[in-house]
């Protein structure tokens, strides 16, 4: 069984002694020696004083990047218990100032880029400018502290500006991306109850125009609570918006230039609200503070992400994932974001490579996912001298195997920091990733983040090192939910993430496995809910998919534990494969002996089944547990909401599978 104490880990990459020097965790450290006496000789040391003092942390950050706020910070954390723990009691601030103020007008705040047309620059002047216009807009509709605006928009520059218009007023943003279905948005939006909509006519993804418009309408119609709908027309300009009532194009809307100032609100103050995958049920309303995030993201951005003067960070995301929020964050920062709309892979698997050539790109976040598509399709990012920009590759999402840390230092060089993260959109950040004074070791995350008191416990609470456990919090984290919107007690807000455990305090309790080694390297096994279990053994579904990844002919792999009544199980791996492969007889040998190998005897799977794609949501996660239960013969109605995957289509063979076996035809 593979894990972090038995398995040689080499190390691919070693910072410079000057890229050390010059980054900006070290000029934290060097800031916290000599202005609060906290020396610190190496990362480590500083990651334990940063979660066992966290409220001298949180105040040496809040001091560090010198947060513009009315009120008395000296009380840190009114109470430590989860949940209910205050942070910060005594303060009013606003997430857009941060982003907005002090700026250099003539600087790139945003590059927009899309699979339609050619980069575009936004300098801070114009951005300023755009959000002043949309922020009057807003006041003419009525908008005010608390009411919530709701966004049907892609990842391009309205939606930049409609969530610092939003937030500058201290009212609350929520956006669902418009490849997401009328009912899934419903779902979500009717939970908290929109003032205003704005939303595009339509979109262009992989070469394709999408007219959005009949789903507008149902969203118009189910949500009673709109006293406006703004219509961001670029798909068809000028064309009649007939069953939106009186809806106005953007360009009206933004039409008259009003003050661009800032509603200073309480530390905990709603900010936005995302949602849950919603694959499972309706999906959860997470609610952020205006404080919290502007803590965690000037830390992450600054310190973990490294985020420099010049730099130019893109992450591909849609704004139906935590990532959108996080890639915003980096405004927070002297940075510029990359905004890119569109496919990633049209007209082919290296077109993604391309727009980080053609933005200028020097930190460029992607997925596990996108990376194995980007080897199995023989892409040479780096051909004919490209990238000479880029310096760092993020990776979230999913776990990145071993052999893709090997492929991206095959293909990028030597000289690039590859930081692979894991969170989630709970806390709207990364527990665990990148660290750029630490060296890259192959397989592993960096170390545990700043201020995130991550350990890995047993089933029976002990915290447990090189082998895995389940990923809890021990003490709140600014960024934590204030609430779940509607949540009036608190019961959906701690059954989600305090009820695993019976210990006092409480401890959050996320859902993943995970392995920490003895030097402090990471490894995120997948979901804890997705655990297989055989004759004893125990491991997380990643641990599989490293091991059968290491064949060429697998390029994707899902797998399932099937519980029988008898208390014995059936393991089912299904596998996508390279171009021009097939299941044959001597790959499945192939696959059994690997995993035998890598994992255990147990391991091997009890059948194997060639797909096309692995179903996974928006935000690449792999449907394990919902494959499972419909295996099981769960309604597929009652087990996922097809409009919330990425490629509903992949789900089709389960589903025909499913169909056989509640038939008695299963093969």
């Amino acid at each position: 069984m593979l894990n972090a104490a038995d398995e040689e880990r080499p190390v691919l990459w070693t910072p410079s002694e000057q890229r050390i020097a010059s980054s900006q965790l070290t000029r934290f450290q060097d800031w916290l020696a000599s202005e609060r006496g906290v020396g610190c000789a190496d990362y480590d040391t500083l990651w334990r004083w940063s979660v066992e003092n966290i409220e001298a942390f949180w105040k040496a950050i809040w001091d560090f990047f010198d947060v513009r706020a009315d009120g008395d910070p000296t009380i840190v954390l009114d109470g430590r218990t989860m949940p209910g723990a205050r942070w910060f009691p005594g303060v009013a601030l606003n997430y857009a100032e941060h982003i907005l103020t002090g700026r250099d007008p003539g600087q790139v705040a945003i590059v927009c880029a899309a699979e339609s047309r050619p980069p575009v620059d936004i300098t801070w002047a114009e951005l300023h400018d755009r959000v002043a216009r949309a922020r009057a807009g807003l006041v003419a509709a009525g908008v005010g502290r608390g009411d919530r605006v709701a966004a049907y928009l892609p990842n391009t520059i309205e939606a930049v500006v409609a969530l610092l218009a939003t937030t500058s007023l201290g009212a609350i943003w929520s956006v669902v991306a418009p490849e997401t279905g009328a009912a899934s948005a419903l779902d979500r939006f009717r939970q908290i109850g929109p003032r205003v909509l704005i939303t595009v006519d339509g979109y262009r993804y992989g070469g394709r125009e999408v007219d959005r418009l009949d789903p507008v309408r149902e969203l118009v119609r189910g949500l009673p609570t709109l006293d406006r709908v703004v219509v961001v027309d670029h798909l068809r300009p000028g064309r009649p918006l007939t069953g939106l009532g009186s809806a106005l194009t953007w360009d009206a809307f933004c039409r008259e230039r009003g003050p661009l100032s800032f509603e200073r609100v309480p530390f905990d103050h709603p900010l936005w609200i995302l949602y849950s995958s919603g694959t499972t049920g309706v999906p959860k309303p997470i609610v952020h503070g205006h404080g919290g995030i502007v803590l965690e993201h000037l830390k992450k951005l600054h310190l973990h992400v490294d985020a420099r003067p010049h730099d130019r960070i893109l992450w591909f995301t849609s704004t139906g994932w935590m990532m959108w929020n996080f890639l915003i964050g980096a405004l927070l920062t002297d940075a510029a974001i990359v905004l890119y709309d569109g496919s990633p892979r049209h007209p082919d698997t290296a077109a993604m490579w391309d727009v980080v050539e053609a933005t200028r790109t020097t930190c460029f976040g992607t997925s596990a996912g996108f990376l194995a598509a980007s080897r199995a399709d023989g892409v040479r990012p780096r051909a004919h001298g490209r990238l000479a920009r880029l310096r760092a590759v993020g990776s979230t999402g999913s776990p990145l195997t071993p052999e893709l840390f090997d492929w991206v230092y095959e293909e990028l060089g030597p000289d690039l920091w590859l930081f692979s993260s894991s969170g989630g959109t709970d806390v709207c950040t990364s527990f665990v990733g990148g660290v750029p004074t630490l060296p890259v070791v192959r397989g592993e995350l960096q170390r545990r983040s700043l201020g995130a008191p991550v350990a890995a416990w047993s089933e029976d609470g002990r915290p447990v090192v090189g082998e895995m456990g389940e990923l809890v919090l021990t003490s709140p984290m600014p960024s934590m939910p204030v609430k779940f919107w509607g949540d009036s007690d608190g019961t959906r807000y701690h059954d989600a993430y305090f009820g695993h455990y019976a210990v006092d305090p409480p401890v959050w309790r996320h859902g993943d496995w995970l392995e920490i080694g003895p030097h402090g390297g990471v490894i995120v096994h997948g979901r804890s809910d997705a655990t297989i279990n055989r004759g004893g053994i125990r491991m997380g579904t990643s641990e599989l998919y490293r091991s059968v990844l290491t064949l060429d002919a697998v390029v994707d792999a899902l797998a399932v534990d099937l519980p029988h009544r008898d208390g014995t199980s059936r393991l089912e791996l299904f596998v996508v494969l390279a171009r021009g492969r097939e299941l044959d007889e001597e790959l499945r040998r192939a696959i059994a002996a690997r995993l035998r190998a890598d994992c255990s005897p147990r391991h091997v799977p009890d059948t194997v089944h060639q797909i096309e794609a692995v179903p996974r949501t928006r935000t690449g996660k792999p449907l394990e547990v919902p494959v499972k239960r419909l295996l099981m013969g769960a309604e597929p109605d009652r087990v996922v909401d097809r409009t919330a995957l990425s490629d509903p289509r992949a789900l089709e063979p389960f589903l025909r599978l499913a169909e056989q076996r509640a038939g008695g035809n299963d093969r």
